[in-house]
């Protein structure tokens, strides 16, 4: 099954004009160019409104949510390249007229927590988004927010980099740390105004920290065809060095005993290797 990420814009009347059709045509490119392409479906919409975020995620199911666009106290004047957004008062969509409409902190950390057993990631690609992404974050795994004010060409840098290292089969955390990279090498002092949030209580203390899934159905398909056939040979293997053992405990011939010692050693090597090639490949289809 694919990894669906749920791209959703909004740029009410009297804001600045962002680069929103840039942003996702580059993140749409690099995803089509990446290793695991196929194991990414990227699904848009455009000048959301607050209901229809709540259509989007139970119409998509998505497992990551990328929000892009402005804020309360953004400044309007069309010289300004800036994203701004008041934090205490949420994230700026559109009512029906296209005018801002605002989605408090507390509205949105609610909804998340409705749709967390399907949402790995979210990011909130504006400005002074830091403490929506700490209230979402109660409820999500991880959760990307801006601490400060960011220009528009960080934005995009940040966000094209993210996904095209998820794409690359690479985990969030990775993905993050080579967005804020790409916003230093094109030599933009903003590098450190996006914040991962990380929600402990629901990872696995003792494992890695769970990675985007890359596996396609075909490659899933073949896995488990492959997994099949281990475990047949391994279950014939099995019964053969059980025979074995049987006829050496009561073979007396010191020279057949001696042939049939190597036969075991060899037979119980064989069988430690299609063990770990098993493990292997249920590990990879987790």
């Amino acid at each position: 099954m694919s990894t669906k990420l749920l791209f959703l814009t909004a740029n009410p009347q009297g804001t600045t004009t962002l680069r929103l059709d840039q942003e996702i045509r580059d993140i749409t490119e690099g995803l089509q160019c990446a290793k695991h392409r196929e194991a990414f479906t990227l699904e848009s919409r455009w000048a959301v409104r607050p209901r229809d975020i709540q259509r989007a995620l139970l119409d998509l199911n998505p497992q990551i949510v990328h929000f892009s666009g402005h804020g309360l106290g953004e400044p309007t004047s069309p010289d300004t390249t800036t994203r701004k957004l008041n934090a205490p008062e949420g994230l700026a969509f559109e009512d029906p007229e296209g005018k801002i409409a605002i989605a408090s902190t507390e509205a949105l950390a609610t909804l998340f927590s409705l749709f967390q057993d399907s949402i790995q990631c979210v990011v909130l690609n504006a400005c002074y988004s830091a403490n929506q992404a700490s209230a979402i974050a109660q409820h999500i795994p991880y959760v990307i927010g801006m601490n400060k004010a960011i220009g528009d060409k960080a934005a995009i840098e940040f966000a094209v980099s993210f996904y095209d290292a998820l794409g690359a089969g690479r985990d969030i955390p990775f993905a993050y740390e080579l967005a804020k990279n790409a916003i230093q090498l094109s030599g933009i002092p903003e590098h450190l105004t996006p914040v991962l949030e990380l929600n402990s209580k629901l990872q696995n203390p003792v494992s890695k920290p769970p990675t985007i899934s890359t596996l396609t159905p075909q490659k899933r398909r073949r896995l488990e065809q492959q997994q099949q056939a281990l475990q047949a040979d391994w279950e014939f293997q099995s019964n053969k060095l059980k025979r074995w053992k049987e006829s050496r405990a009561i073979e007396s011939g010191t020279a057949v005993q001696f042939q049939l010692d190597n036969e075991i050693a060899a037979q119980e090597t064989k069988l430690n290797q299609l063990e770990q090639e098993l493990d292997r490949i249920e590990q990879e289809l987790e």
